[in-house]
């Protein structure tokens, strides 16, 4: 089915510009997504709801977009409508509505869980999400202050790898006390002791827990921690991006297994 939108006063088109506040995605469970690598990713995971196209576009490209995703429905929007809820100045035209896969359950025999603790710069937390792909995480658990990884700049710097991994909202002593019965040692970074993180032994499961870019990680988690290490500065910056710090000790511990 295919529909065509040149008023903001249109259901639909309300319905999608609300899909721009995390309230409203939470509520639906539903996300947008912008681009033509990222929708086609969706798309071949089955989480792909609805393709909404840029009515401006040349008939070449939506002729091909027709065929490539024909049994996906379709909206087009007035190119001032599509501009309204777009979130990129170069874009491809074409943004998709898609299913969050929350029907999941966590599989605590994995040996490699990555627990983020108010990740709050939505570029940090799409490039965690994209890094733990690569290194083969599959759980995620968020902590409450996190971004909303559903994010529009979220998704852009995961690369679609959010619909490779299972995220978990969960409270901090939840959490705590999840991991512990299920015998993972929790590894935290920490800038105050004199473990170096390729330095040590990493036991078989492990919780790797990253903090927040400008307080790292909660007194309570420090507490908690069974590992504690630091990666090692040689200039004169105080600490290292959060993402990069996370690449850093993922692909470590990683090599480890």
């Amino acid at each position: 089915m295919s529909i065509f939108i040149e008023s903001a006063s249109n259901s639909k088109f309300k319905f999608i510009k609300n899909l721009t506040k995390k309230k409203y995605r939470l509520k639906e469970e539903k996300f947008l997504v912008e681009g033509y690598r990222i929708i086609k990713q969706i798309f071949e995971k089955n989480l792909l709801n609805t393709i909404i196209i840029d009515a401006s576009l040349a008939q070449e490209k939506i002729n091909e977009l027709k065929d490539e995703f024909s049994k996906i429905d379709m909206i087009f929007l007035d190119k001032k409508l599509f501009g309204q809820i777009s979130d990129t100045k170069n874009s491809q035209g074409i943004m998709g509505i898609c299913k969050m896969n929350l029907d999941l359950d966590m599989n605590l025999d994995e040996e490699f869980i990555l627990v983020l603790d108010r990740v709050q710069d939505p570029g940090n937390m799409g490039t965690i999400i994209r890094t733990a792909d690569a290194v083969g995480i599959k759980n995620i658990i968020l902590l409450k202050g996190c971004v909303d990884p559903f994010n529009e700049k979220a998704l852009r710097s995961s690369m679609g790898s959010i619909c490779n991994l299972r995220l978990f909202n969960l409270e901090e002593e939840e959490t705590l006390n999840l991991l512990k019965d299920n015998g993972y040692s929790i590894v935290s970074t920490f800038l105050r002791t004199n473990n170096y993180y390729d330095k040590v032994k990493y036991p078989n499961k492990v919780a790797l827990v990253i903090g927040n870019e400008a307080n790292g990680i909660s007194d309570n988690l420090m507490q908690n921690s069974d590992i504690l290490v630091k990666i090692p500065i040689f200039g004169e910056v105080e600490s290292l991006n959060a993402s990069i710090a996370s690449a850093i000790m993922m692909y470590k511990i990683k090599e480890t297994k």
